[in-house]
């Protein structure tokens, strides 16, 4: 049943090895903007497939004669100058073949600037990674050459980061108004499913149609979990020809309670920096209008986490983040938990005879859905409208409801039958 190739889930994509998209209408964007001569920057959150991207638009660049140079600075925030030109100087020799000396950013650029019949592409991935006390100075030395641009080598430069980039560069008192953005979107529906067939065609193991719709839904098609997903279904089930809804059912359930997921940790602990504002989306029925300006919402976004809907509502990106944020802040820490617990304590649910008072369980329950909705449970449909809550969320939000009285009552209620 395996294949050569496999669903990667970390760092870029080499197609030799991996199950990968070609998307070769997104190349094509990008190609065009080189070919205008363009500075244009790209940004997206984490395991969105932006490294595999750029380096799929260097490989076909170069077939065309451009030279790129793609350099990561993710861990030089905190790296001196010195240190930062070794990195810039002996990666753009190595990439272009050239000799320029280490001197200082802008005598850089003017040796650039000095050379003709070449066209060189400048690809910097991590952007918001250069330490603050020179990255403007970096990106004023970028901006004087765009301006020549048409008269020397430095045809394009690209920048990435899982920031908005502009916003940074504003930030460091350097406009940068040069730049175009690129956006690389999540998958479509279609190319999730065409990444799962590679897998089908390749190794004759079949996803169930109701699979891949299901890893479409809970990932909304972002490319590292998809990955993900097909990864774990794959390897736990190696020897069956079709992977069925059970078999994806024990994988979201892993996704949800066992998994240690760094992207997912990342998520919650943004998320508690504005932990009131978070609650508000998750245990309110509430529609809040998304605005970038808004602190809360810019961080939130740019990290993978916030979207907005047709009507400029905010919602939820990825459903399985919002699944795992509400385990992570429900009930205990929004201070919902001590309102039940106080509530349950109030009154006995137990008869004289020792017997749950169902009555009074079921009466306190449906209180505490007035109090607070089942907007966290609701699901919808392609057209964005929400559709019935599934049996299981149902069965959910009442086991959470009796938990609170486990962890915070003298007694528990064993509602096995």
């Amino acid at each position: 049943m395996k294949g050569k190739r496999y669903f990667n889930t970390s760092g870029p994509n080499i197609p030799e090895d991996h199950y990968t998209l070609d998307r070769f209408d997104l190349i094509a964007k990008g190609k065009d903007l080189v070919y205008k001569s363009r500075y244009f920057t790209i940004w997206a959150p984490r395991q969105t497939g932006k490294s595999t991207y750029f380096r799929f638009l260097a490989r076909e660049l170069e077939k065309e004669g451009y030279k790129v140079a793609h350099i990561n600075f993710e861990n030089y925030r905190n790296a001196e100058l010195n240190s930062f030109l070794n990195k810039f100087i002996g990666e753009i020799n190595r990439f272009w073949e050239t000799h320029f000396e280490k001197i200082d950013i802008s005598d850089i650029f003017y040796q650039l600037e000095k050379i003709k019949e070449k066209r060189f592409v400048l690809i910097i991935d991590e952007v918001e990674g250069i330490n603050v006390d020179y990255l403007n100075d970096f990106l004023h030395a970028i901006r004087s050459v765009y301006h020549s641009r048409e008269n020397h080598c430095l045809k394009s430069v690209i920048l990435v980061g899982v920031s908005n980039i502009t916003g940074i560069i504003q930030d460091n008192a350097s406009p940068f108004n040069i730049a175009d953005e690129l956006d690389v979107p999540y998958f479509t529906n279609e190319e999730t499913k065409e990444l799962l067939e590679q897998h089908e065609v390749e190794t004759g193991q079949l996803f169930d149609e109701k699979v891949k719709e299901k890893i479409s839904e809970i990932t909304a098609n972002q490319p590292g979990l998809v990955n993900g997903f097909a990864r774990r279904l794959v390897e736990t089930n190696p020897n069956k020809d079709r992977i069925d809804y059970e078999d994806y059912l024990v994988v979201e359930e892993w996704y949800l309670n066992k998994k240690i997921d760094k992207n997912v940790s990342n998520i919650i602990k943004i998320a508690k920096r504005h932990r009131k504002f978070v609650e508000r989306l998750l245990f309110l029925e509430e529609e809040i209008d998304f605005d970038i300006d808004h602190p809360a919402i810019q961080e939130l976004h740019i990290n993978g986490l916030l979207t907005f809907d047709k009507r400029n509502k905010i919602e939820f990106w990825v459903p399985l983040y919002k699944k795992r944020l509400y385990k992570s802040l429900y009930p205990y820490t929004n201070g919902e938990g001590v309102r039940i617990a106080k509530n349950m304590l109030s009154e006995s649910y137990l008869t004289e005879a020792g017997k749950i008072n169902f009555d009074k369980l079921i009466g306190s329950y449906k209180s505490h859905i007035q109090l607070r909705g089942f907007r966290p449970y609701r699901q919808k449909d392609k057209k964005g409208r929400f559709k019935s809550i599934p049996e299981a969320a149902m069965i959910y939000s009442f086991e959470t409801f009796i938990s609170i009285t486990t962890m915070k009552g003298k007694r528990y209620f064993n509602i096995r039958t």
